[in-house]
């Protein structure tokens, strides 16, 4: 039988599939477009655990250390496992064939360092290009125009595959103010589709967390990175 906190979790994860669906049918998008990722920092291993009994299958991790010993305490479920913090150039090689997406690409220093690492290990490494949308200071990530200027160099990485964009926008009171960005980043993901580089593919938008993620939704996002609303408020 279920203990309370396990039947709590499932509640969580099951409203949150169902946001989800909601949000695409109300874009005119079928549901399957849009894959939840279970954002697990701070989260214990078997917590995490129960979650993947009860619906989850996608987790996005924020701290290399922490990824690396989850990933070996959970390895008998075979969960997928995207990076989805600011990963430093020291750790790539630890991220390299270990994460199924890399989020945050936001230099072409960190690219092709991660094309170096992938080539070391005769593979192409799956990731995706960190927009800092918003022009923030204390953020990191290319800017538009910074992005539109390195797509030649990005595009001659042989052993990085660039699947699409993410971001965050900087924080709202409401969810709807966030919309513009959603907007902004899925445009800029048209016009860089136009450039036709084949190993650019704009096929994936990481963008929404748990406050806003059907907002994101409506504009196009096809990964959401939710953490708080599933597993409560974090801890360190």
């Amino acid at each position: 039988m279920e203990s309370d906190a396990d039947d709590s979790l499932a509640r969580r994860v099951h409203q949150i599939l169902d946001r989800i669906r909601c949000a695409a049918e109300r874009a005119g998008r079928l549901p399957e477009m849009v894959r939840l990722v279970a954002a697990t920092k701070t989260v214990p291993a078997e917590r995490i655990r129960e979650g993947l009994g009860v619906g989850l299958s996608l987790l996005g991790e924020n701290r290399m250390q922490e990824a690396l010993s989850k990933g070996a305490l959970l390895r008998d479920l075979s969960p997928r496992w995207h990076f989805i913090g600011q990963l430093q150039r020291r750790k790539v090689r630890d991220a390299v064939g270990t994460f199924e997406l890399i989020h945050s690409v936001d230099s072409v220093e960190l690219a092709q360092e991660i094309n170096r690492r992938a080539g070391d290990a005769g593979i192409q490494q799956a990731v995706l290009l960190e927009v800092n949308i918003a022009d923030e200071a204390s953020k990191a990530g290319f800017s538009t125009q910074g992005l539109m200027q390195a797509l030649g160099l990005l595009g001659d990485l042989p052993h990085l595959r660039i699947h699409g964009l993410m971001t965050i926008p900087p924080p709202t009171e409401q969810p709807e103010d966030a919309r513009p960005y959603f907007r902004d980043l899925r445009e800029l993901g048209a016009r860089i589709a136009a450039q036709r580089i084949s190993s650019v593919v704009m096929q994936e938008y990481s963008m929404g967390m748990s406050h806003d993620f059907e907002v994101a939704i409506e504009e196009g996002a096809t990964l959401v990175r939710v953490g708080t609303a599933i597993f409560g408020a974090r801890h360190g």
